[in-house]
């Protein structure tokens, strides 16, 4: 795939240059609470901008369903952009309308706008090709050339993501091109040992980068929700935990096959246990007891790793060359319950391996629990996208970028 070095080095003065960025950040009452993947597109727009380019950021946050909906406005995503950019970023309040249209042509060399949120139009995440490509079409006389710096989003097949590229010159931005380099080294010649941590709510959302994992890594470590069902596999009560009991068999086999190909696949030796889930608003103290992992009792569910499976995963993860972590180890949110997946995280951060934090609730974490980021290899601006590459699926939006 072409990059955007190349498309600076050839020109971009005057041009209007579509960059699909993942604005796609978290808001509390109109309020971003992490701008992470804001600051991750930065040194793109920087570039553009610097380089003379007439700069039009899109991006999708949540699920509107197709239409309007102002709880999903990208408008608190452009003020940040401006804040961080420390310029005027002018935003239009449509995606593809006479507001866009008025936003794009009143730029000059140089500036930035941003259009609303790409979901609003049920163009963009239509199954229809035709439809889709409606859309895509009308985005793409906004633009002289596409940029995709959105790796968030680069497993949809979406108009923006994967139609417009066909439509204009396009190149990958500085976030997509570290994105990809990271994950070729936990794919291709890793570094050993390989370990990879695992956690969040559902086993069912990992399973197959787990039966992937199976045949690259050393170790797997399991946390979070999903583990419940990896120690009822194993026989042992679980109480009220999270669990899928559907997904036994495949987790049965899984850690069968771990054993016969000499994966060593650790689970919780001792969980925090209680009656009641936490309150997250108020963050109340929590009424917990840590018990090990073969005696939850019935009427109980585990919320977090114990004391002595934080100081095993650490001990996992020490000798570690390249560590995968995607995942919290429990309700990280609630401080009674942070407890295992900042040990995860401080194991990371002590680590002289590569570390990469695989995004989403994982790359939360690290910044609610105020970790230094750079004290990381990479923190990844995409959970759901990471996942799907090491599952060795096909990206439809990277796929887009190739010629």
């Amino acid at each position: 795939m072409k990059t955007i070095d190349e498309l600076l080095s050839a020109g971009v003065d005057g041009k209007r240059v579509f960059v699909r960025a993942d604005l796609n950040v978290p808001l509390a009452d109109g309020v971003i609470t992490d701008d992470g993947r804001i600051r991750a597109v930065l040194p793109t727009v920087k570039a553009l901008a610097g380089a003379g380019a007439k700069v039009v950021v899109a991006s999708h946050l949540g699920r509107p369903k197709g239409v309007p909906d102002p709880a999903f406005s990208l408008l608190p995503a452009a003020e940040r952009l401006g804040e961080l950019l420390g310029a005027p970023v002018a935003f239009a309040q449509d995606t593809v309308g006479p507001a866009a249209h008025d936003a794009v042509n009143g730029l000059q060399p140089g500036q930035v706008a941003v259009i609303e949120n790409l979901r609003f139009n049920a163009g963009e995440t239509s199954k229809d090709d035709a439809e889709r490509g409606a859309f895509a079409d009308r985005l793409a006389a906004l633009a002289d050339v596409y940029v995709s710096d959105g790796f968030g989003a680069v497993h949809r097949g979406h108009a923006s993501v994967y139609d417009l590229p066909a439509r204009l010159p396009h190149y990958a931005g500085y976030l997509i091109a570290t994105e990809v380099g990271v994950l070729k080294k936990l794919t291709e010649d890793v570094k050993r040992p390989y370990v990879v941590a695992l956690g969040g709510a559902k086993v069912s959302d990992k399973l197959a980068v787990i039966d992937q994992l199976l045949g690259k890594a050393d170790r797997l470590l399991i946390g979070g929700g999903m583990a419940y069902t990896f120690l009822k596999a194993k026989g042992y009560e679980v109480g009220i935990s999270l669990l899928q009991e559907d997904q036994i068999p495949a987790v049965t086999e899984y850690m069968e096959r771990a054993e016969k190909n000499g994966v060593e696949l650790v689970l919780p030796v001792d969980v925090l246990v209680s009656r009641e889930f936490p309150d997250l608003k108020t963050k109340a103290p929590a009424d917990y007891t840590v018990v090990d992992a073969d005696k939850i009792p019935a009427d109980q569910e585990g919320l977090d790793i114990g004391p002595k499976t934080r100081e095993l995963y650490a001990s996992k993860l020490a000798d570690a060359e390249t560590v995968f972590w995607n995942g919290p180890m429990g309700v990280f949110e609630h401080p009674d319950y942070a407890g295992g997946t900042k040990a995860v995280a401080q194991a990371l951060v002590q680590s002289d391996g590569f570390t990469v934090v695989g995004g989403g609730d994982s790359a939360a974490a690290v910044r609610t629990l105020g970790f230094d980021e750079n004290a990381f290899g990479h923190i990844s601006t995409g959970g759901g996208a990471s996942l799907e590459y090491l599952e060795g699926k096909t990206l439809p939006g990277l796929a887009a970028l190739e010629d």
